[in-house]
């Protein structure tokens, strides 16, 4: 599962890394982001990429109800084809979602220790994602998106059984293309990050409350052992 997650890079490093323009959008750093919030997005080709906000937490067309997207943050990779809610955004209405790092709680004992999981480079990274546009019975439309999951890497298997899909800059391209709809060819973009080109480090429980928005979400906590790849 992927429930909360950060994007701190500085405008120019997103525009840079992901060849967009984020200056018609009200952007700042995130420490800690949370479902039902609005969340940087990527659609388009390589030579025309978009960005927006959608909310996070898809809700589907025919849905009577916008609040069913609070049950929709996350979508399986491995059975994302079949499912009435996504099989439709999967083929037509696919975007990146970009970060710097997740958050995820691995359990000690009854408790539970909240780590920041990143790329080792500290680069921002494109989590592959599908939107919808929802319109209610007043003509208010809401666009929202949800964040699919693959089985973990050797970092994460520790932590989670469920990591969120960090798309390679290769797929990217792939995965935004909307003339490959094939569920057959989009499969093997699915898979899990490479391990070694991951850390994770254990966070304050600040990040427990969305309320708590802020650089220190981010602060380790150098007292508390943090999980390495398993070894072959």
């Amino acid at each position: 599962m992927c429930g909360r997650y950060a994007l701190t890079s500085d405008p120019e490093r997103i525009e840079e890394r992901f060849g967009c323009s984020l200056s018609d959008l009200s952007y700042s750093p995130r420490y800690n982001i949370a479902p039902s919030q609005p969340v940087l997005a990527l659609i388009g080709t390589d030579d025309n990429r978009r960005a927006g906000f959608l909310r996070w937490g898809l809700i589907p067309p025919w849905a009577k109800d916008p609040s069913v997207g609070a049950k929709m943050i996350n979508a399986r990779s491995e059975t994302v084809a079949e499912k009435p809610s996504f099989r439709r955004a999967l083929r037509r209405r696919r975007c990146l979602i970009v970060a710097n790092g997740f958050y995820e709680w691995k359990k000690d004992g009854p408790s539970k220790t909240p780590l920041y999981i990143s790329l080792r480079s500290g680069e921002p990274f494109a989590l592959a994602g599908l939107w919808e546009k929802w319109v209610a019975e007043s003509g208010q439309a809401i666009h929202s998106c949800t964040i699919l999951t693959t089985s973990p890497n050797a970092l994460l298997a520790p932590i989670h059984h469920r990591m969120p899909v960090i798309l390679t800059p290769e797929a990217e391209a792939v995965w935004l293309d909307r003339s490959v709809q094939e569920p057959d060819a989009l499969r093997p973009l699915l898979s899990s990050y490479p391990a070694e080109a991951m850390t994770a480090y254990a966070v304050s429980d600040l990040v427990n409350s969305p309320r708590n928005d802020s650089p220190e979400c981010l602060k380790p906590l150098d007292s508390v052992e943090t999980p390495e790849p398993s070894r072959p």
